[in-house]
């Protein structure tokens, strides 16, 4: 007999679901090391049978987790897996994963204080050890969000209403050539014109020229335009690469632009010694924007905007309707619908807080530690490789690399090299554009990746090598 309420599960009901999902999910995650790193080939075709009308009746729940488990989450690149050096990695810790059945499970709505004020204040702690990580002091403040692109977007637009108001037609943005696209497109989404945003040389380390920046924002002053904010990188994505933060602090101060920094991929190893050498004057920023599915090892979708002075996001921000509860007064307690675009939104903080009131943050820092001594092996590894040319040594955990042979198509034959590499499926590298030339990189971050798999990664870069060099 049909349940009469198939949508409100009694208890066994419930334990079923879980149990059975459980079965899938533990053996799926103890087979990662042993499945390939990616796994696409044919992909799109199946993805297109796929497509389908709105079903009238339902399935079978085994059906649908066997169809999941079988076919969809395979035909995928691993990037949970120890193998996936690519881009930059997410992690997935399971326990983030609990902390969402949780949150997901009870349900309760944080975008207002007064629904659920201990959960609200526990995502508020979580952003305030972010500010904590990164420098900041009392009075700082953020958000989390769904990722780099939002925390982008969402620091520009509170920076524009605060210094510019209004008019911002002539105001100008100043990043280097290496910035992460997600910038520009923010500033953009934001309301400023694409030829106001202006991007700046790099030198020979892949770092914004902060004196070709200052010529820059001298020109437009003269030109009558309004130099509004700079971006320095904490990190890039092609290279790691780490711009002179404490310089880029200094030319803001004295320009009084705003200081934003994007620490998607790199603000976190602030947890480290060598990381805090490397960003050092981070601080000095006016926002950042940091992805803990990055360098947290999370799930994908939780960013973080943290500011230096949070007021700014509540006068940017805030609006009030009848039919919202009455919101805090005091600073110290948040309604996070009046320093963020979102009013409806997820329980996004708890994937955050449990891990690291569960660990502490040790075994974070201990993780990042291993990743920039990976990095630094694979890159003195790769000096020993005949042929093999070290484009950009590793500044945090990322390394690029490129094939040199006398009068070739040198970017034809690194684009080979890096489909033998990843054709052995142990590890999956991705290639960037860096001065006009095609360089692979190996971008150490997942929590899953400890130097078996980083020998597993010079084998196969040998083997490719050693491969073309008989052909």
């Amino acid at each position: 007999m049909t349940e009469p309420y198939p949508l409100e599960p009694n208890a066994p009901e419930m334990r079923r679901l879980v149990d059975e999902a459980m079965t899938r999910i533990v053996a799926h995650i103890e087979s990662l090391p042993s499945q390939p790193a990616s796994n696409v080939e044919g992909a799109t075709e199946i993805a297109r049978t796929l497509i389908e009308p709105l079903p009238e009746r339902g399935m079978a729940y085994e059906q649908l987790l066997d169809f999941l488990f079988g076919e969809a989450i395979p035909r995928s690149f691993n990037a949970a897996g120890p193998g996936y050096l690519a881009y930059i990695p997410g992690g997935g810790i399971f326990h983030a994963a609990v902390a969402d059945l949780i949150a997901d499970a009870v349900n309760r709505y944080v975008g207002v204080f007064a629904p659920a004020p201990l959960l609200v204040q526990l995502e508020a702690n979580v952003v305030r050890w972010f500010g904590e990580i990164v420098g900041f002091g009392e009075g700082s403040g953020g958000v989390l969000t769904s990722g780099g692109s939002l925390a982008n977007l969402t620091a520009i637009i509170a920076a524009r209403i605060t210094v510019l108001g209004d008019d911002f037609s002539r105001a100008t943005l100043y990043c280097g050539d290496q910035t992460h696209h997600a910038f520009q497109k923010a500033a953009v989404l934001a309301g400023f014109p694409a030829a106001n945003i202006r991007e700046i040389p790099s030198d020979a380390m892949f770092r914004v020229r902060v004196d070709l920046m200052a010529d820059a924002i001298a020109r437009d002053r003269a030109n009558g335009f309004t130099p509004f904010m700079l971006c320095g990188s904490a990190g890039t994505t092609p290279t790691g690469a780490v711009d002179d933060l404490s310089a880029l602090g200094q030319l803001a101060r004295s320009e009084s632009l705003w200081f934003h920094v994007d620490g998607a991929y790199g603000a976190f190893f602030m947890l480290t010694q060598r990381g805090r050498d490397a960003l050092r004057g981070i601080s000095e920023a006016d926002s950042i924007i940091l992805d803990p599915h990055k360098t947290l090892f999370l799930p994908f979708g939780t960013g973080a905007l943290v500011v230096r002075d949070a007021s700014i996001l509540r006068r940017a921000y805030g609006t009030h309707a009848d039919y919202l509860p009455q919101f805090q007064q005091a600073a110290e307690l948040i309604d996070f619908c009046e320093i963020s675009p979102e009013l409806s939104r997820d329980f996004r903080g708890l994937r955050v807080w449990l891990p690291l009131k569960l660990f502490g943050i040790e075994p974070f820092r201990a993780q990042l530690e291993e990743k920039l001594d990976l990095a630094s092996w694979a890159a003195a590894e790769l000096h020993k490789i005949d042929g093999i040319e070290v484009v950009a040594e590793p500044q945090l955990s990322i390394v690029g690399f490129r094939l040199q042979k006398p009068g070739a198509d040198l970017d034809a034959l690194n684009h080979e090299l890096i489909a033998r590499i990843n054709a052995r499926q142990r590890v999956m590298l991705t290639g960037a554009i860096v001065d006009g030339k095609f360089v692979i990189r190996i971008c150490v971050v997942s929590h899953r990746t400890h130097r078996d798999r980083m020998e597993m990664c010079i084998e196969d870069i040998r083997a490719a090598v050693d491969s073309m060099r008989g052909a």
